[in-house]
């Protein structure tokens, strides 16, 4: 995992993570009916992380992402980056915090560039925006350029790069104005295996080298298996988490350096967990389970009559 740094301390002294989510609900109107795209959602993340957010369309990832980045409020809950609670930020206050706290990365590119102008241009922009002196700006420009491995495609226009080098000018730019978080949505989605290693390495240089905590919400397998934690959201709420293991001695690892993944079930604030969807499929769970303590482990139960009855009606 990223090496992590002391977190924010709250008024009772306890640290606070960097990213704080607690009980984060996000409901939509649509006509007269209301879609709960969050349902209670906890996240924390460190620090200098960097981690991945995966989920099926629907599954409340991305509006996590756009109420992290300041685009949109929760309905309820609580949300704090850096020790900023995004809820008590005015208008003006948020658009800073859009300006100066976050970055973003969009699948397509497009977003983040603009094509008449060159790609050290295009990662000025932000900051001649900010009111970064011209001088400063085009260091930095020019050093982020070099770090996203584009050195050579200083002076290009957006028409004379592949699809992976702008994804990788679009790092820049979320960069630009020295963001401690990036966001990323679908960053490989658009790219082929070769690109989406060269966009994921170049994610893992600006974690490790400008400390950026970097949060990647993604479909792509390639992103989960070069991040040492990806968390699963379902029907709005953080239901599994994979944390990476421990790498085994090199005599037994067979040539892999990096330790697999262990799957953990969530647990919230209130004591309730998702069960994956393929256990409560095979144990036939309904609306009511039975809970029993085992000494060291809890054993979740169908209620009794529930198996046979699936058994015949599958019969």
């Amino acid at each position: 995992m990223a090496a992590v740094v002391e977190g924010t301390e709250s008024q009772t002294g306890a640290t606070v993570p960097f990213v704080n989510c607690e009980e984060l609900v996000r409901i939509y109107k649509i006509a007269d009916l209301e879609v709960f795209a969050l349902q209670g959602l906890d996240l924390q993340v460190e620090r200098g992380e960097m981690m991945a957010i995966i989920g099926n369309s629907g599954s409340g990832k991305s509006t996590l992402l756009n109420i992290l980045g300041g685009i949109d409020r929760p309905s309820a809950g609580r949300v704090s980056v850096g020790g900023k609670d995004l809820l008590k930020l005015s208008r003006s206050q948020m658009l800073r915090y859009r300006r100066d706290d976050v970055g973003f990365v969009w699948q397509n590119p497009g977003r983040n560039l603009v094509s008449y102008l060159t790609v050290r241009q295009n990662v000025e922009l932000p900051m001649l925006l900010a009111g970064t002196p011209s001088g400063a700006g085009r260091r930095w420009a020019e050093e982020l350029v070099e770090r996203v491995g584009l050195g050579h495609r200083m002076g290009h226009h957006l028409v004379e790069l592949s699809m992976g080098e702008q994804q990788r000018v679009a790092i820049a730019i979320g960069l630009a104005n020295r963001p401690a978080l990036l966001l990323a949505d679908e960053p490989t989605g658009s790219v082929d295996n070769a690109n989406a290693t060269a966009i994921l390495d170049v994610f893992h240089r600006i974690n490790r080298e400008y400390h950026t905590t970097v949060i990647i919400v993604t479909h792509d397998v390639r992103v989960s298996s070069a991040v040492d934690r990806v968390v699963g959201i379902r029907d709005g709420k953080t239901s599994v988490e994979f944390l990476r293991q421990p790498a085994l001695p090199a005599s037994e690892q067979g040539g892999d350096e990096r330790g697999a993944h262990q799957e953990f079930v969530m647990l919230d604030r209130a004591g309730r967990l998702q069960l994956p969807h393929e256990f409560v499929e095979t144990l036939a769970l309904r609306r009511r389970v039975r809970v029993v303590l085992e000494e060291d482990r809890i054993v979740v139960l169908p209620q009794e009559g529930d198996v046979a009855a699936e058994a015949q009606r599958r019969a």
